[in-house]
């Protein structure tokens, strides 16, 4: 799923970040939302997220849990 678009992205969701250290590289991280930091429904870069372990990045991948 697309990780610029707020809607898809809820409390609870396990998703791939990028930190502000690692935009350069693009290295992702791993881990699910705690609170959604940005208000506007599209962001191109991505939805600013904090993660339950409090690491702060922009979604660039949704983990669609396998059902």
């Amino acid at each position: 799923m697309n990780g610029t678009i707020r809607a898809n992205i809820k409390k609870g969701t396990p998703v791939k970040i990028v930190l502000k250290k690692d935009q350069r590289t693009g290295i992702l991280t791993e881990g699910v939302v705690k609170d959604i930091l940005t208000s506007a429904p599209v962001h191109h870069r991505g939805i600013k997220v904090r993660l339950e372990d409090g690491q702060i990045g922009r979604v660039q991948q949704i983990i669609q849990e396998e059902e």
